[in-house]
């Protein structure tokens, strides 16, 4: 191919972020549990990998081909973690703890739809509320703006459970019906 070394570069960087990208998303697939989606998008993946690093290996005298591939990989890290962010698969366990102990933070938050957990614990400075949380990923940033609209001090604390088995809603979290 004789293109504008320009074009070039602009269709190795190109390549190389939609790469990058849908590698991200494929993992991501693949560690959620989404196996056979990860392998159909693993087909496009490879190809598009393909296309791009043998641009890059036929023109190996060009340099701005080499950096083109090297800004657009970092550049796919980028926008892949965007989609992955957007994308919000699975749940999350958010553990809270407030100064105040009452149930009323709790019950908000019931009210709201999330499974809480709460009981009262002592910290270094006195009684303490204690709150386990589960939510889908799509709705955590709403969660920690609630508590923290309630309780602006509040410890926040989250990681994503591997498992989830039994609660008053499990068929709801492996229906995928939270909050719909």
């Amino acid at each position: 191919m004789d293109f504008n070394p320009w074009i070039m570069v602009a269709i190795i960087f190109a390549i190389n972020v939609v790469y990058v990208s849908i590698s991200t998303i494929r993992m991501i697939l693949t560690l959620k549990g989404y196996r056979n989606i990860a392998a159909l998008i693993s087909m496009f993946e490879i190809t598009i990998y393909i296309v791009g690093l043998g641009l890059v290996l036929d023109n190996l005298d060009q340099i701005q081909n080499l950096i083109a591939y090297a800004l657009g990989y970092a550049s796919g890290v980028i926008v892949g973690s965007k989609i992955e962010e957007k994308m919000a698969l699975g749940y999350i366990m958010v553990n809270v703890i407030t100064m105040e102990e009452s149930d009323h933070l709790p019950n908000i938050l019931r009210e709201k739809g999330y499974g809480v957990t709460d009981w009262e614990a002592k910290g270094r400075d006195g009684g303490r509320q204690t709150m386990q949380i589960l939510t889908p990923r799509k709705m955590e940033l709403r969660l920690y703006d609630t508590i923290k609209a309630i309780d602006p001090k509040a410890f926040i604390m989250a990681y994503e459970p591997k498992n989830i088995h039994g609660g008053f809603w499990v068929k709801s979290v492996r229906k995928g019906k939270l909050f719909k």
